[in-house]
């Protein structure tokens, strides 16, 4: 099973804190982490319950922090976008297609939950490999923070041992500037590069790459790269140069 954070950034009431703690701790999951909280009183742990060990040994660090150890990075919203065309908030997917996209993964996993007044930021957002949403009703689809925590706890308990390491936040991160510089050297549009970056961040975010496959890519990408620079130039079956182009 990987190891899931549950993530609250910015949470503006510690009631919610409090609550979040108990539903976490009533499906199993212990590991809270908190960006930028409220002072914590009573009331908190009044609203724990018998969840206090979960919000006392909750971690308080920075969203810098909290990306650069997750393998995977999950952004939780309302708001959807209304159009593909759009990779900001698509493709997302509902907690019951996160469990089989991580179901059989080994790593970090983080679950970042927005403020209660306006969730997460498109920066934030942008920076989380995949997007998941709770399908609630359009009459009234926004959910309070804990109720949302719960829903994700319940599809997520009881995952089975993971079978294989997820690539980690470092080796991604070289992967998407090493796709990013491509784009340069093959003269990609200056202004859809930030959209393709993301575009191919959604994609391989979902893909859950391991060490091997990530490092895979970048052997792809170096191979491209050579040959754009070196035209004409191949080389046989023995890994011996030759030229195969016209003279």
């Amino acid at each position: 099973m990987p190891q899931i954070d549950i993530v609250l950034v910015e949470p503006l009431y510690e009631g919610n804190i409090g609550f979040a703690a108990r539903v976490m701790k009533n499906f199993g999951f212990h590991n809270m982490v908190l960006v930028n909280p409220p002072k914590m009183t009573v009331e908190a742990t009044a609203r724990a319950s018998h969840a206090k060990d979960v919000l006392e040994a909750a971690e308080v660090v920075t969203l810098d922090e909290v990306f650069a150890r997750s393998n995977l990075a999950v952004a939780t919203t309302g708001g959807l976008s209304k159009s593909v065309s759009n990779p900001m908030r698509m493709p997302y997917y509902s907690p019951a297609e996160l469990r089989e996209m991580i179901h059989d993964v080994d790593g970090r996993i983080s679950i970042l939950f927005g403020r209660e007044n306006w969730g997460l930021n498109n920066e934030e957002i942008r920076r989380c490999d995949i997007v998941a949403t709770i399908p609630t009703s359009p009459e009234y689809p926004i959910m309070n923070i804990s109720h949302a925590i719960g829903v994700v706890c319940y599809e997520l308990a009881h995952l089975p041992r993971g079978e294989y390491m997820l690539a980690s936040r470092v080796e991604m991160d070289a992967l998407y500037a090493h796709f990013e510089r491509f784009l340069e050297g093959i003269g990609h549009p200056v202004e859809k590069r930030e959209t393709t970056i993301l575009l191919a961040k959604r994609v391989l975010g979902r893909t859950n790459l391991t060490v091997r496959e990530a490092s895979t890519i970048h052997g792809i990408l170096r191979r491209t790269e050579w040959h754009l620079k070196h035209p004409g130039v191949a080389y046989d079956d023995k890994g011996r140069e030759y030229w195969d182009g016209e003279e």
